[in-house]
């Protein structure tokens, strides 16, 4: 456990510096669920994805006390720091926002898994890893798409 600290640690100190100067979601923004995020935005998006790590799975649970599903992980962070609701299912956040490829991934952007039927869904944070709400029994956890699961696993990804 030790050895996993240190990196979440560096990853949320480089993302914090980014996100100090960030202020609330304006009414505005609240109101369009579509539109593309800020760079704060996004960078807040990251940060508290990444505080929320250890949270309890549950099916269903949306937020930090119930614990949480993946969509519901993703429409708390994203409500909470953003001000956007995103769909709640994981086959409605495949056609959330605009898709992207893996190469212009940034912090705060979604990333899907399945083909065809999608399956599960996380936050990107930034140095290829995301924070993702996994399975029963679990909890909410920081994981790299490059690891021996998630590199086998087809990933498409969305930018709000």
């Amino acid at each position: 456990m030790r050895a996993f600290a240190l990196p979440v640690l560096t990853l949320a100190a480089s993302l914090l510096v980014v996100g100090c100067g960030t202020t609330p979601p304006t009414s505005a923004s609240r109101n369009a669920a579509y539109s593309r995020l800020s760079p704060e935005q996004s960078s807040d998006i990251a940060i508290h994805a990444l505080g929320l790590v250890g949270t309890p799975y549950r099916y269903g649970g949306n937020t930090p006390d119930s614990g949480f599903d993946c969509s519901g992980l993703i429409g708390y962070v994203y409500t909470s720091r953003a001000g956007v609701a995103p769909p709640r299912t994981v086959a409605q956040l495949s056609g959330f926002g605009q898709s992207i490829d893996a190469d212009e991934l940034r912090t705060g952007d979604l990333v899907v898994f399945g083909r065809g039927r999608p399956t599960h869904a996380g936050i990107y944070v930034g140095e290829g890893r995301f924070v993702h709400a996994p399975s029963s029994g679990g909890t909410v956890r920081l994981d790299h798409l490059k690891s021996r699961y998630w590199s086998q696993q087809f990933a498409s990804f969305r930018r709000p």
